[in-house]
């Protein structure tokens, strides 16, 4: 029988992270998607291919989401320089403002579940 004790361990990390990007995007009046979406972007503008893939979200969920977060003022669409028939997302003051906050709850949050964890 194989040792599955680190692959047990990193599904409840990855159920824990979700439930504290649910509790963080509470604070901030968002949902945990919206959470992860204005933490995501804080790196820069990015396709909505490109987001939709790293969120794990078909196409449809993936434009719900953004068109709730631009109606919310915390994120704009914004032409591709190099696709003139494609937009990226990016974050509005607003929506910077609120990321880095989020972020670093989330953080904080994190390396609570983390404690001491050293990388071998």
């Amino acid at each position: 029988m194989e040792d599955t004790t680190l692959a047990t361990a990193l599904v409840r990390l990855a159920q824990l992270v979700s439930r504290v990007y649910a509790e963080v995007g509470k604070e901030f009046e968002l949902t945990p998607q919206q959470t992860q979406l204005l933490c995501m972007l804080l790196g820069g503008s990015t396709g909505m291919t490109d987001m939709s893939r790293a969120l794990g979200l078909e196409r449809s969920s993936m434009t719900g989401l953004v068109d709730r977060a631009e109606r919310r003022g915390v994120v704009a669409r914004v032409r591709d320089q190099r696709d003139r028939r494609a937009a990226c997302i990016e974050l509005t003051e607003q929506g910077k403002e609120i990321a880095y906050a989020a972020h670093r709850k989330v953080t904080e949050h994190v390396e609570k579940l983390i404690g001491d964890i050293a990388p071998r």
